[in-house]
């Protein structure tokens, strides 16, 4: 199998992953090393197909982000500064925890059997939240506030630990302190795009003077392919989560850390 099939694969699991509640990166993980597509060249390149599905969130959101449009009225551009704002204080957190501690985390914790327990403790965390009856007292991204928006922040540090999910961890935060489902899963989307940028701009200043023309190609394609599957996958989401909840997601996190666990432990071990 060449890189830009690899590629290709990668892409696909990596935009239908992100969004969803069930670890972009724990997938990741797991595909790398059935397809035998490791090394420094492939962390970065993990990083960097993020940085494609995130850019799918501003074309999909993108008259709610962008705020210099000519028909917005005054009211309405205050509104998009304010989400940036909270968008901001909410990935402050992540930011700094990851410069702290995501060198240690990625040599001792990026592994399969991190990733699987990692998925069934999401996936159960799912499910209770899910089954509990409550009333949500946030129904729009524009009613949250900044103490919210930063205590959401601070759980979605949780992501750090591969197979946790930086969106179920945002997606269980915003939901446990009051939100709606559509709020919390646009308030993970906003989250993303600063969160990724930052850690894909990491990735690249580490390893971009050492990239090859090959490897340079196979990156755009992991990327390119990313965009658009999480394109569809936004809108998909999207309209699932308008009358449905995230059990079905937590149901299938807790079966595949089943499997990834036996396979690892049992068959390969």
């Amino acid at each position: 199998m060449n890189d830009i099939v690899k590629s290709i694969i990668l892409g696909v699991v990596e935009g239908i992953t992100e969004f969803l509640p069930i670890s972009s990166t724990g997938h990741l993980i797991i595909i790398n090393r059935f397809i035998d597509f490791t090394g420094p060249f492939a962390k970065a390149f993990d990083v960097v197909i993020q940085l494609g599905a995130i850019l799918s969130v501003v074309v999909y959101f993108w008259k709610r982000l962008i705020p210099f449009g000519r028909h917005l009225t005054p009211e309405q551009r205050s509104g998009i500064f304010d989400l940036w704002k909270k968008t901001m204080v909410g990935v402050l957190p992540a930011l700094v925890l990851g410069a702290l501690f995501g060198g240690i985390i990625k040599e001792y914790l990026f592994n399969p059997v991190t990733v699987s327990i990692a998925l069934i403790i999401g996936g159960v965390m799912l499910i209770y939240l899910e089954g509990r009856h409550r009333e949500a007292s946030i129904t729009s991204v524009a009613s949250l506030g900044y103490g919210r928006a930063l205590a959401i922040g601070l759980i979605q540090c949780l992501a750090m630990v591969p197979g946790t999910s930086r969106s179920a961890a945002t997606i269980i935060g915003a939901m446990f302190l009051g939100t709606s489902r559509i709020v919390a899963a646009e308030y993970s989307f906003f989250l993303a795009i600063p969160t990724m940028c930052a850690a894909s701009a990491y990735s690249l200043l580490k390893v971009g003077r050492m990239l090859t023309r090959d490897e340079m190609v196979v990156l755009a394609v992991g990327f390119v392919v990313s965009f658009f599957v999480a394109l569809l996958v936004i809108a998909g989401l999207m309209k699932y989560i308008s009358s449905r909840d995230f059990k079905p997601f937590g149901y299938y996190r807790i079966v595949l850390g089943v499997a990834v666990l036996v396979y690892f432990l049992v068959i390969a071990g």
